[in-house]
């Protein structure tokens, strides 16, 4: 009784002092390594997207009971990113996520590089998995390279149908938007003597293979590292929704240039990744976008894929 009598005598102030809120995220990157390269994952932003209008080849029912599954809604909030691959002589960016192209929602990148320990001006090389606003969109900025000392690499029939002219000019709406933001984002690049393109798989420095995997873009590629034994593949746009296409390899996205050819290239590295257990690096999977694939039955004994993101690890780095 009377430590209650002499807290009632204590001012207001106190007994109850607010606490402001700190709302801010930790800074959005990840490492591991690779045999003697090191990897880290660079988060870009989120961007919230409506997956039950935007997936296709499953009822709207299904595509709710699988988000369901795993504790989502049909808007999903969905991560952009972004790899950078220190090779010890190459410092490598794949992807640039969406610069301003996508308001607050993107354009992080930089401050997640610097974060990370590592500057734009140190970056020589710059992969794009496919000229999508979303991946190319951090590539310049007020007209100039974000990258300055670095050459930018592209498949040669993404590169050739997303800066025709003629497809600008006879395309409408989105596609129409989708066409000026690569001329946007890299016109600044070809300018400056800076894009390289390539054609088919190709090896473009050791260690490091570009493989094409069409039909989300026409020239949609992933990029398989390999080290020490070990290999990761960064599949760009492969898969949009981890609990509807894992499970269900057919379900494509309308943001696919071919929905059958996206699917037929999923299919193939969906079953190739489950067996080789190699390491995958996603786009739009949850950050940090990296884990394995491992392959499931489902009660039509057709072809299903589970994600097992990467474990937390300070293996092989400082604590």
């Amino acid at each position: 009784m009377l430590l209650v009598a002499a807290l009632a005598t204590l001012p207001t102030s106190l007994l109850a002092q607010p606490v402001a809120l700190v709302k801010t995220q930790a800074p959005g990157y990840y490492r591991m390594m690779l045999g003697n390269f090191e990897i880290t994952a660079l988060l870009d932003g989120t961007a919230t997207l409506p997956m039950d209008s935007l997936l296709q080849g499953a009822s709207v029912e299904t595509i709710k009971r699988l988000l369901a599954a795993q504790s989502l809604s049909t808007q999903v909030e969905t991560p952009i990113n972004t790899y950078l691959v220190n090779t010890g002589t190459h410092l490598i960016l794949v992807d640039t996520g969406a610069g301003s192209f996508f308001g607050h929602a993107g354009g992080h990148l930089l401050a997640n590089l610097r974060a990370s320990g590592y500057s734009p001006e140190q970056i020589d090389t710059v992969l794009l998995t496919h000229i999508h606003s979303d991946h190319i969109g951090g590539l310049s900025s007020n007209g100039k390279p974000t990258f300055v000392n670095a050459t930018v690499y592209v498949n040669k029939i993404d590169a050739d149908y997303w800066l025709d002219p003629a497809n600008l000019a006879q395309s409408k709406g989105d596609a129409h938007s989708g066409f000026q933001q690569a001329i946007d984002a890299l016109q600044p690049i070809v300018s400056a003597g800076k894009l390289k393109t390539f054609s088919g798989e190709t090896q473009l420095f050791p260690g490091i293979t570009a493989i094409p995997a069409g039909g989300h873009t026409p020239g949609h590629t992933m990029y398989q590292f390999e080290n020490s034994g070990q290999k990761l593949l960064a599949w760009g746009d492969l898969v949009h929704s981890t609990a509807v296409q894992m499970a269900q390899p057919e379900v494509t996205v309308s943001f696919d240039w071919k929905g059958a050819e996206a699917e037929k290239s999923r299919e193939k590295v969906l079953r190739d990744a489950a067996q080789n257990h190699e390491w995958i690096a996603g786009a739009h999977h949850a950050f940090p976008g990296l884990g394995h694939v491992m392959r499931i039955e489902n009660k039509d004994n057709h072809p299903a894929y589970q994600w097992i993101p990467a474990n937390y690890s300070l293996a092989g780095l400082k604590p």
